[in-house]
């Protein structure tokens, strides 16, 4: 569980990091734009949402209150796996060494 904390820990660091750069130098619109005019683009969003989408479901199973749930994939989809690296952190925390309890989260009683 131990690797998995720190690379949930690192994760965190490198998605602030480079959120920070993206939204100080660069330019959402116009880089957003030259994105989805690549055919690789296309294919590369597609690619991270399907994964978005995947990882909030499991959010869904695992978590107990529906608003939570709703707000963490609201966070994933608008900060990617920032998100998804903070709420896996948190859970490894919370589930004090337990992997059923980090995996199943409500269901693991």
């Amino acid at each position: 569980m131990k690797i998995a904390k720190t690379l949930s820990f690192l994760g965190i660091l490198a998605m602030t990091a480079v959120l920070i750069y993206g939204f100080t130098i660069g330019d959402f619109a116009s880089e957003g734009s030259q994105l989805l005019s690549m055919s690789w683009g296309i294919v590369s969003l597609v690619d991270l949402y399907t994964g978005f989408i995947l990882f909030s479901l499991w959010i869904f199973y695992r978590e107990e209150k529906l608003y939570a749930a709703i707000l963490w994939a609201v966070a994933m989809m608008t900060l990617g796996f920032f998100a998804g690296a903070l709420y896996a952190f948190i859970h490894l925390q919370k589930s004090k060494g337990d992997w059923m309890q980090f995996w199943l989260g409500k269901h693991a009683k």
